[in-house]
């Protein structure tokens, strides 16, 4: 039987910032009410891949998801922010977004939104970190003197109440420590195994692109709902696919959009590639 992650409900941006750069992770519990917990839900099921952004994916060991009857319950979206409103309202959540700007800058912005609905059967998938920028010897590492920044993080929004048999995200609470990714059939780091993170549909965990983590099968009758918003420092270059110059924002949303939105977007406070 997984042990649940501990999750912390912070109070102070500080102490959930020290969380994220310490553990790895950090909760922001009660994030979305249910009202908008149903709009993100049922515009996932309104939404159609588009083969030329990357929608259709392959996941380790499984079979392309388009094309047979898997594609019918699950679904992986990029760039969901340029779909829909309630997608686009994910930016800049409120105790979100000011935990990204505290851990990545003020200047940060997103490099992508994912949106996820992950039906019966969708399989387990192995450990893996999102991005690993700077490989160290382990006792380099893991000294507490060596302080990592954090270039990439990514906040999950829950969709669902999450059990076990659901399909939880997995995650190893301070493996962003390691200065490397996980080996194939890897299942440990320094002695600790991988945990479950067992949250209320609405709440929201953000993790740094090191830590070892990874999506559990859904041994379930239902489909699991997750939306992903990918914030990365200044300097990071966003690539959205359809690429080559192919992708292009959607006007309407630009049109209503605040202006820390905007800069999310790449319309950044100082201009310059790397300010």
């Amino acid at each position: 039987m997984s042990e649940n992650i501990l999750l912390r409900d912070r109070q102070n941006l500080n102490d959930r910032l020290h969380d994220l750069e310490e553990s790895g992770y950090a909760y922001v519990p009660n994030m979305l009410n249910a009202n908008e917990i149903m709009e993100l839900r049922d515009a996932i099921d309104c939404l159609t891949p588009i083969a030329e952004a990357n929608d259709l994916i392959r996941d380790p060991g499984d079979e392309v998801w388009s094309g047979n009857t898997r594609s019918e319950t699950s679904i992986h979206i990029k760039n969901a922010f340029n779909r829909d409103r309630v997608f686009f309202n994910c930016l800049d959540r409120p105790r979100v977004i000011e935990l990204a700007e505290a851990a990545l800058g003020e200047d940060c912005h997103i490099i992508g939104m994912s949106a996820w609905r992950s039906g019966p059967g969708r399989p387990d998938q192995h450990l893996h970190v999102d991005w690993s920028p700077i490989p160290l010897p382990a006792d380099v590492a893991i000294n507490p003197r060596v302080k990592i920044p954090i270039f990439i993080a990514t906040a999950h929004y829950y969709l669902n109440d999450i059990t076990e048999e659901l399909g939880p995200t997995k995650m190893i609470p301070g493996s962003h420590r390691a200065g490397r990714t996980p080996e194939e059939n890897e299942m440990e780091w320094n002695g600790a195994k991988e945990q479950s993170v067992i949250v209320n549909a609405g709440d929201v965990v953000m993790f740094r692109s090191e830590i070892w983590h990874r999506g559990s099968a859904n041994n379930s009758t239902k489909s699991r709902y997750l939306v992903q918003v990918h914030y990365s420092s200044r300097w990071i270059s966003q690539r959205m696919p359809p690429y080559l110059n192919k992708f292009a924002f959607d006007e309407t949303l630009l049109a209503n959009a605040t202006p820390r939105q905007l800069r999310l977007l790449g319309d950044h406070i100082v201009p310059g590639a790397y300010t």
